[in-house]
């Protein structure tokens, strides 16, 4: 390891989905790193060797996580979600002088507001689709029926945060008219700095690919890309969810092109933002359509997706924590930085990995808590994993699902088929009373023309 980069001892994570558990085993099985806590964490989480957990922090209230960072001797801090982001959760860090992975409001904003990521993309030079930001319903609707009159398909945003599920397709105008109509009567989902608003685009054809870059404020160093399936049943069927599986590597987005999707997307978006005066800290994702014309920026992510992160950590071949403290203190500049990832892209293995979501009945819209989950604890060692995301555990060792999206089940294998085997095999261990699933997570998948 170069000399230029500081393994922290002590790290707190803050979240408690399975994008947390896949960052504290990552994280816990370093070298040198002697504690990992997890506010508020899990039971699931917990039982990673080396990780704590802090169940009575709010994720949300700075001062609260503030106050268990000093208490803990926090090295450094990384922010999994994207609600502690938007409600200043690094800032308060950042004021407190604590070392933190995980932008300013102000900079998150590229994810709170997907009027705000069009805006920078717009004056960094980033093709996106054809589209508009509304304020009101009238105008909003009349653009969405003359891009359903050209023939193309409409997709209707909520601007502000809706853990991934604010972004529906449509087929045609009254298809948009009842996406909007469904804004309207739920506002808290559609507002942006207290007031409704919505993104109306164009729908791209192609597949999608998401390529997330540790970030310093100027600096980048990108993960390869990994594909999630937002849809709830397969063939990308049914309502948008937060992700139903994901898999990496990508034939049609291969290691090789990350550097060019840096050059021509992150970059630009940083540079942007620090002429704006909010440099941007911690992890920048790129959600893309992969279309004839070559990518489009569809969306950012002002953090690590999830379940990209579940398939992504597993094939990272160097240490994260030294990264990501790097890159709270500006230091990804530097020599060390180019040794370890000369062309922007960090090392990973040469194997693929496959995450399948186990998910709640009645998820995404009433997902149903509180049924037992069996096959948990009797899973095979065949080399893959489990992260949880919304389980809790009785008294007596029962596990219950606890959420909507209740495991993440990755495989790893030499090449996405052999992962997705091994993905499968994990998931046919476990069942409970509605578990939904998709069966064709990393399949080849006839989805040209959908953009989610």
């Amino acid at each position: 390891m170069s000399p230029a980069f500081v393994m922290p001892t002590r790290i707190l994570v803050v979240g408690s989905g399975g994008r947390e558990h896949a960052l504290a085993w990552k994280l816990a099985a370093e070298p040198g790193i002697n504690d990992v806590i997890v506010a508020p964490g899990s039971a699931g989480i917990e039982r990673e060797p080396r990780v704590r957990i802090a169940p009575g922090i709010d994720p949300l209230d700075g001062g609260a996580v503030v106050d268990l960072a000093r208490r803990e001797a926090i090295e450094l801090a990384v922010i999994g979600p994207e609600a502690p982001l938007a409600a200043g959760v690094a800032d308060a860090l950042n004021d407190a002088g604590v070392p933190v992975f995980g932008p300013t409001a102000a900079a998150a904003r590229i994810e709170s507001s997907k009027a705000f990521c069009r805006e920078v993309a717009a004056a960094a030079g980033i093709p996106m689709a054809n589209g508009r930001a509304f304020d009101s319903l009238s105008p909003a609707r009349a653009y969405a029926f003359e891009l359903a009159a050209r023939g193309d398909g409409v997709v209707v945003k909520a601007d502000g945060l809706a853990a991934g599920k604010g972004v529906t397709v449509c087929a045609n105008a009254h298809e948009a008219e009842a996406a909007l109509e469904a804004l309207v009567e739920s506002p808290g989902v559609a507002e942006s700095a207290g007031r409704f608003r919505v993104v109306i685009e164009e729908r791209l054809e192609g597949e999608e690919a998401s390529v997330i870059a540790v970030c310093d404020g100027r600096n980048a160093l990108a993960m390869p890309a990994a594909r999630d399936h937002k849809r709830l049943a397969d063939g990308d069927r049914g309502p948008n969810t937060g992700g139903m599986g994901a898999y990496s590597p990508l034939n049609d987005l291969p290691d090789a092109a990350i550097p060019g999707v840096l050059a021509t997307v992150h970059r630009p978006i940083l540079a942007e933002l620090e002429r704006r005066g909010t440099p941007f800290v911690g992890a920048l994702y790129a959600g893309l359509m992969l279309t004839r014309d070559g990518p489009r920026l569809l969306e950012c992510n002002a953090r690590f997706g999830d379940p990209e992160t579940q398939v992504l950590l597993p094939r990272l071949a160097t240490a994260l924590g030294p990264l990501l403290l790097a890159a709270a203190r500006g230091g990804l500049g530097g020599d060390a930085a180019r040794a370890r990832a000369p062309d922007g892209l960090l090392p990973v293995t040469r194997e693929a990995a496959v995450g399948v979501v186990l998910a709640a009945a009645g998820y995404p819209d009433a997902p149903v808590r509180g049924a037992t989950i069996r096959g948990l604890d009797a899973v095979d060692d065949d080399g893959g994993l489990v992260f949880h995301a919304g389980t809790s555990r009785d008294a007596d060792g029962t596990w219950r699902t606890a959420g909507g999206r209740v495991l993440t089940v990755v495989g790893r294998g030499a090449d996405v088929a052999a992962a997705r085997a091994v993905a499968e095999r994990r998931a046919d261990a476990m069942d409970w009373d509605g578990l939904q699933r998709r069966p064709d997570i990393g399949a080849e998948l006839a989805t040209a023309g959908s953009e989610r």
